[in-house]
């Protein structure tokens, strides 16, 4: 199992960093998922544009773009990027502290690559429960 964080073009590094994968981990297993190869990119906002762009044709921010590199069931692996400002921004428009939106976005794309989508009002709903399950776990990590 491998769980690691990478920064692009910002500075950044997330605190903890082995109690996130002991989250990461807790999280894929209760989905039925075990993590082979997990990488976290966390990023700016002009790069993860350029990556919507470049791979996914939309022309738009967002906070997260994750990519499912996975070769087995049920065995996770992956690249998922995540835009720092994008994440100050939501924190602040949605009224909450930084870490607690930044795990929001985490665990956001651990729940893709197990499977979960938010294309529609009913998945999105999904999502955000699934998500707020995730920070009642992490809050329980040690």
């Amino acid at each position: 199992m491998a769980i690691r964080f990478f920064e692009e073009e910002i500075k950044f590094k997330l605190p903890n960093r082995n109690k996130y994968k002991r989250w990461l981990k807790s999280l894929a297993f209760e989905e039925g998922f075990s993590i082979e190869d997990l990488n976290y990119i966390f990023c700016t906002d002009e790069y993860l544009h350029k990556i919507n762009l470049e791979y996914l044709q939309h022309d738009t921010y967002t906070d997260i773009i994750t990519f499912d590199q996975s070769e087995f069931p049920k065995r996770i692996s992956g690249e998922i990027y995540i835009s720092i400002d994008r994440v100050v921004e939501n924190a602040k428009s949605l009224q909450v502290t930084f870490e607690k939106e930044i795990n929001r976005v985490i665990s956001h794309g651990l729940l893709h690559l197990c499977g979960y989508t938010d294309k529609n009002k009913s998945d999105e709903l999904n999502m955000r429960i699934k998500e707020e399950a995730a920070l009642g776990v992490f809050e329980n990590i040690k």
